[in-house]
């Protein structure tokens, strides 16, 4: 199950589909407007479904186990952002303003949700503690990102910038939808179950929808005049170290805090990822009038590390508990 994501998968192929699409015929004027508005019905259409799928039961067995939340969420929103910050004097000369800048906006978006559980399922972790764990960090940071954005990179520009007024668009276009769905699950659940390959397909389109409309934007403002393949090959890489690093740190301190092995999994797996399906609205809201393409690149980079490397540590852990069931 888990080795499908160390395969380039249809989602990853649409992703480069719609960065080419939007390379040659990116989309503008009149119809760029109906298409961004049509993007943010999709959106929030889509965290409404987020939240009829997640299960109260899950969250309330999981929200009891504080001390696995609390490490979740220092990885997420401190160790994340501390190592993009102190990256910087490497990296910024070496990428340019835009993309370290998306580099450190990576660093301060919350973990993935479907996919931290569906590793965390595989390799034998703590299901509800991921459910938990996963949702909370979707939700906090929907307030943490916007602040951590305020005050370390639109903070430094020339111009006065309110985070209240993101928190505001951020709240109304994803928490929103995600808290009518989780009160209307009972009645919307049930539809979901029948038809989980339309529920999909709305999940990825609505990100499709947003790459395409991100890049179109990008280049029109000359993106590819911007990004040669050098610079393309130094993201690839400060995306692996910061996976890498962040893995490494993930798997030796729940184990030096005594956490049990299902716990060390949960962590390892909510700890070390980062949403591409929330990074990218969020995107389009903070940064108005920024180079949106550049800003978007590195998550969506980072994201096809994080599930091939994920894949095949869920698949291995998987066979070890395998094999020490037979035992």
């Amino acid at each position: 199950m888990a080795l499908k994501y160390f395969a380039v998968d249809r989602f990853t192929i649409l992703l480069v589909l719609m960065v080419l699409l939007a390379s040659f015929f990116p989309i503008s004027g009149q119809w760029a407007e109906g298409f961004n508005t049509l993007t943010t019905i999709a959106i929030a259409i889509l965290f409404f479904l987020h939240g009829a799928k997640l299960s109260r039961e899950a969250v309330i067995q999981g929200m009891m186990h504080w001390r696995l939340h609390s490490l979740v969420f220092a990885f997420t929103f401190i160790v994340f952002p501390l190592l993009g910050l102190l990256a910087k004097p490497i990296l910024q000369p070496m990428l340019g303003d835009a993309l370290y800048l998306g580099f450190l906006f990576l660093c301060f978006l919350p973990s993935t949700v479907q996919s931290s559980i569906a590793f965390t399922s595989v390799a034998g972790g703590n299901v509800a503690g991921a459910v938990c764990s996963a949702s909370f960090s979707n939700i906090i940071g929907m307030f943490i990102t916007p602040i951590l954005v305020s005050f370390f990179i639109l903070g430094q520009s020339e111009h006065a910038y309110d985070p209240s007024s993101a928190i505001i668009k951020i709240v109304a276009l994803l928490l929103v939808p995600f808290v009518l769905g989780q009160l209307l699950r009972t009645w919307i659940y049930p539809y979901m179950v029948k038809v989980p390959k339309l529920v999909k397909a709305f999940d990825q389109g609505s990100i499709l929808m947003v790459v395409y409309g991100a890049f179109s934007s990008a280049v029109i403002a000359g993106l590819w005049q911007q990004l040669d393949a050098a610079t393309l090959f130094y993201l690839i890489v400060a995306c692996s170290v910061l996976l890498t690093i962040i893995m490494l740190l993930a798997f030796y301190i729940p184990k030096w805090l005594g956490f049990n092995r299902p716990d060390q999994i949960t962590i390892f797996f909510c700890g070390s990822k980062k949403t591409l399906a929330s990074g990218v609205p969020m995107a389009q809201i903070l940064f108005i009038g920024q180079p949106m393409g550049m800003l978007v690149l590195p998550i969506m980079i980072f994201h096809q590390i994080q599930l091939m490397v994920c894949g095949v540590i869920a698949a291995k852990w998987a066979k070890q508990n395998l094999d020490t069931s037979d035992q």
